[in-house]
């Protein structure tokens, strides 16, 4: 059912901290909305056009601005006003309870003062992933070869999109493909969106943590290929300290882990409109060359991104009539944005001739994903190969009985069960 033939949201809804079990402020929306990643929300229309910017309680039970329009969500990814790297520091409102310590936040910024963003950006340059591309190629045809021996039915998720997106950002990174697949394993502990920290949250952490320390302070390190290659190089001609090498490691977990987790939520989904559009599907094997389009239209169709694009007001501010005070929690609601008819005409319609470089799938402004020639390229290059290799892909069970993770940062299938 599309969100144009629902009825409206209720409004001043009262809810429970579940912190401290106190009563909050009225909320306009319960959140999160629906998880399932097949059907836009359905509150999503009535928000736009009644609340664009609501008031909700996050999964801690703080209170937070929900932003639902195109045009306001792209104001906040755009002004500095609303700022990434305040959600990092202490005290501040929670989108959901952090799993690591913030200090534990590193990014790619950050590394600007040791020297190392530079050997950084080159491992994600689109010349780097261009050479990396026989090896995304050749890791899907050897996942399709097992699949097609076996036949169908088969499960993508467990069976290529989590193995295939490992490979690839084990690739670029330079790590192994068993260090890749343990990593990719504790996305299912590390990413919960939950009220509290929990002991094996952190347990995960260390567990990966060490393997790629391991792995960085290895003698032959120097020699792999790969950011890791270039952060070992780096670290024997510039020197290091316990401190930095710890940093170092932290950042190689976070870079496969933010890469590894969108791209691999977005090609299942991806994989699942294919499965359920066979026109578009079979237009779009008939016209490769229209694989970069379909991508974005893809990519603003998905529904992967199920919690919001959190940012912090660092002043008092106004936005869509509503005022907005220092220290405010903002997020904006990407499927609201995506599928604001105002920008997308027909937004239900997946249209993969569309042009839909408007979406927000990647953010905006300062923060704009890095790494987008990676995941759009590992989109394409797996997508390609499916449509090639598997013509007649579709759903093996009825689509309302997918089950749909919950308590997770991105709406995703358990399983996806296919036939060909």
């Amino acid at each position: 059912m599309g969100e144009d033939s629902v009825a409206p949201a209720p409004g001043s809804l009262r809810k429970t901290c579940p912190m401290t079990g106190e009563v909050g402020v009225d909320v306009d929306v319960e959140w999160p909305l629906a998880r399932r990643g097949d059907v836009v929300p359905e509150a999503c229309t009535w928000l736009r056009e009644h609340k664009p910017v609501a008031r909700i309680r996050t999964f801690t039970g703080d209170p937070a601005w929900l932003v639902c329009t195109h045009e306001l969500a792209s104001r906040v990814l755009h002004d500095e006003a609303f700022s990434m790297s305040a959600l990092a520091e202490p005290g501040g409102r929670l989108q959901y309870a952090p799993l690591f310590p913030a200090s534990n936040r590193s990014s790619v910024k950050e590394m600007v003062g040791a020297g190392l963003r530079e050997t950084v950006m080159q491992a994600l340059s689109p010349h780097a992933v261009k050479e990396a591309t026989g090896a995304f190629r050749r890791k899907a045809e050897a996942l399709l070869d097992e699949l097609t021996a076996e036949g169908p039915p088969a499960d993508l998720r467990a069976r290529f999109t989590q193995p295939y997106t490992a490979s690839v950002m084990s690739t670029v990174l330079g790590l192994t493909e068993d260090h890749g697949r343990l990593l990719m394993d504790g996305f299912d502990i590390s990413i919960m969106t939950v009220p509290r920290t929990f002991e094996g949250a952190q347990v995960n952490l260390e567990k990966c943590l060490a393997r790629t320390r391991a792995a960085l302070l290895a003698p032959d390190a120097v020699d792999a290929p790969g950011l890791l290659g270039g952060l070992a190089r780096f670290r024997t001609e510039n020197g290091t300290t316990p401190e930095l090498d710890g940093e170092i490691t932290l950042m190689i977990n976070n870079l496969f882990v933010a890469g590894g987790l969108s791209t691999a939520a977005f090609l299942l989904l991806s994989l699942l409109q294919l499965a359920t559009h066979r026109e578009q599907a079979e237009w779009l094997r008939a016209h490769p060359e229209a694989m970069e389009p379909a991508v974005e239209e893809l990519l603003r169709y998905s529904l992967a991104i199920g919690d919001g694009l959190p940012r912090i007001a660092v002043r008092d501010t106004e936005l869509g009539g509503q005022a907005i005070e220092e220290g405010d929690l903002v997020l904006v609601l990407v499927e609201g944005a995506n599928y604001d008819p105002a920008v997308f005409p027909d937004p239900h319609e997946l249209d993969l001739t569309r042009n839909a470089k408007d979406h927000l799938t990647f953010g905006a402004g300062r923060h704009y994903c890095s790494a987008t020639y990676l995941a759009r390229t590992h989109a394409s290059v797996a997508l390609s190969a499916v449509l090639e290799r598997m013509p007649a892909l579709r759903l093996a069970i009825p689509p309302e009985e997918i089950n749909w993770r919950t308590g997770w940062i991105k709406r995703t299938p358990e399983r996806l069960p296919v036939l060909w």
